[in-house]
């Protein structure tokens, strides 16, 4: 059994990397967001069942997931809106931080809120739009 969850997890890692090496960079920050929002959703249920060694994976994971997020964007063209999204980024990192510390499941559930919204309002964005935005470095590609 443990040898075909291994190759299950090799299989999905080869997909996530083909996934990853095809995408724009519109694509590539809604992978970022999914990718931590799937994180706080398996930190959340481990609190829930109480594994805290999973909890803290998954949030450590979570953080530096965000932590590439606002490592994106660019401040200095992106205006406004790059200053708001590097403020809101480094309060998510704090707070991932002390749901983690406390075991708090509202914390996350606040977290994921807050990240869904970015994630709706980069998904509603088109592709064509995002690539030249200043906002993101290396949009232009």
């Amino acid at each position: 059994m443990a040898a075909a969850a291994k190759a299950i997890a090799q299989y999905q890692g080869v997909d996530i990397d083909a996934g990853v090496s095809s995408a724009n960079p519109h694509q590539l920050i809604e992978m970022l967001l999914r990718g931590a929002l799937d994180r706080i959703a398996i930190a959340r249920a481990a609190i829930e069942r109480g594994d805290l060694p999973e909890k803290a994976r998954r949030l450590s994971t979570a953080v530096a997931i965000v932590q590439e997020l606002a490592a994106c964007l660019n401040l200095e063209q992106g205006g406004e809106m790059a200053a708001n999204l590097q403020r809101l980024y480094d309060y998510l990192m704090r707070r991932l931080v002390e749901a983690n510390a406390n075991a708090d499941a509202a914390i996350l559930d606040e977290v994921a809120e807050l990240l869904m919204q970015v994630y709706r309002a980069w998904e509603g964005l088109p592709a064509a739009m995002a690539r030249p935005t200043p906002v993101i470095q290396g949009a232009a590609a």
